[in-house]
């Protein structure tokens, strides 16, 4: 990947800003503290590091900052996928999307953008025009 991929912690911000669009910290601390337990400072700390890291980007909104997902979930997941099945599984090559055609993550759009770009060999552009196409919906 051309940066780290995300932690964990990073993942779960991330998804929800995916499914919740921008939010301020407090929106996302309350979107995701079932599943993580985090208290706000930790959720804020967190989506500073990741503003950092440029996973996020922050936009000041009437004074309130909103932080939005700044990384495509196609084209990241992609290339988690890509990373994974070349780094653990040994796998060279296009690779079956089938496996993830029923995940929740995806919408039909994304889920055939994603399996557009694992049947290819290398084509990030695929996954960069999906979520460009997410943005403008």
């Amino acid at each position: 990947m051309t940066q780290s991929a995300p932690s964990p912690a990073e993942l779960a911000i991330l998804k929800h800003l995916w499914s919740a669009g921008p939010q301020s910290a407090r929106e996302v601390q309350t979107g995701i503290e079932r599943e993580t337990g985090w208290s706000y400072s930790t959720t804020r700390t967190l989506i500073s590091r990741m503003t950092e890291k440029g996973l996020v980007e922050r936009a000041d909104v009437h004074g309130l900052s909103v932080f939005k997902a700044k990384v495509g979930k196609v084209a990241l997941m992609g290339q988690m996928i890509r990373d994974f099945a070349a780094n653990v599984l040994d796998l060279d090559g296009p690779l079956p999307a089938t496996a993830f055609a029923g995940s929740r993550l995806f919408s039909d759009e994304e889920a055939a953008a994603l399996t557009r770009l694992l049947e290819t060999e290398t084509s990030p552009d695929v996954a960069e025009e999906a979520d460009a196409g997410e943005d403008e919906a």
